[in-house]
């Protein structure tokens, strides 16, 4: 069952693959969509179960040729796809920036290698966007992208492995670079070294403990090169989920390789506050700090 969006903006399903991707542990498994919130006038929906990685796209009604990878969170377990996704769009359509959510193949879901499934995924959701920039109205070169929590951790593999074989090339769109302009991973789940990482990140991706190499290779802070994206960071002091720590470490990486970084520490906020109107979280505050973020490295204005 697709998740079909309720805001009039979106325009159509965009299939990353051209076939379903190989390597699924339980084959046949059906995409499954469930309300989050307890609260009657908040939705927060979710999907897993994703077989067929796809995106929906939510075109600006005034676009202005810029474009971001929206990539929802869920701890590998769900893509948390309105407060994490649609919401965001919504927002950033309104600054004249045209959005692609991602739905993502999930760790958790049974893959034979649960690593690699999302940043691949994410990685060609990035080259179908810059194949499609003539139909969308887009400049393939403005095209940045934004996650949240484990799509933090997506976000923040393409600011720094971009150029990483997640996956063999399947078509001429393959071709094409998968950097973005800019990124923003927002509370992300970053390092996998058990002394910061999120508890859920390393049985999720690897099955157990992280294996030295595993650390190494997978923790984006360990993989900031002279080539990586410029990157604007988020997270809140008190978030009980993932620790601080991940965005700390990410921003220090950053500064070290003389990378364009940018970070808000809020005081207050929790874990997966996304975009909703609740009291003492920093909603109001990052969206429209980010923007002026993406302006400066002339994605949109």
């Amino acid at each position: 069952m697709r998740a079909q969006p309720s805001s009039a903006g979106a325009r159509e399903v965009i299939e990353l693959w051209p076939h379903p991707p190989a390597g699924a542990l339980h084959p046949g498994m059906a995409e499954v969509v469930e309300q989050s919130s307890s609260d009657p006038g908040y939705s927060s929906r979710r999907m897993k179960g994703v077989s067929r990685p796809h995106m929906i796209a939510f075109p600006a009604a005034q676009p202005d040729g810029s474009a971001m990878l929206v990539i929802p969170g869920g701890g590998f377990a769900w893509n948390y796809f309105e407060h994490e996704g649609y919401y965001i769009a919504d927002v950033l359509n309104r600054a004249g920036i045209s959005c692609f959510v991602l739905f993502y193949r999930l760790a958790q879901d049974g893959w034979s290698d649960p690593a690699s499934v999302g940043p691949a995924d994410a990685q060609r959701a990035m080259r179908v966007i810059r194949a499609n920039a003539a139909r969308f109205h887009l400049d393939a070169t403005r095209v940045g992208v934004m996650g949240f929590s484990a799509g933090g951790f997506l976000t923040a593999s393409l600011a720094t492995r971009h150029s990483a074989s997640f996956y063999a090339p399947v078509d001429a769109t393959d071709q094409l670079s998968a950097r973005p302009l800019l990124t923003a991973p927002i509370y992300p789940v970053q390092s996998v070294d058990p002394a910061y990482a999120y508890g859920g990140a390393a049985p999720s991706l690897f099955g157990g403990p992280p294996t030295a190499a595993q650390i190494r290779e997978w923790s984006p802070d360990l993989n900031v090169t002279p080539e990586a994206a410029p990157t604007f960071l988020v997270h809140a002091e008190d978030d009980g989920t993932v620790p601080v720590a991940n965005t700390v470490r990410l921003r220090d990486a950053m500064v070290a390789a003389k990378i364009t970084v940018e970070t808000h520490l809020f005081a207050h906020g929790g874990h997966g506050f996304g975009v909703r109107s609740q009291p003492g979280s920093p909603d109001g505050l990052w969206l429209p700090l980010f923007l002026n973020f993406a302006r400066e490295q002339k994605l949109f204005g």
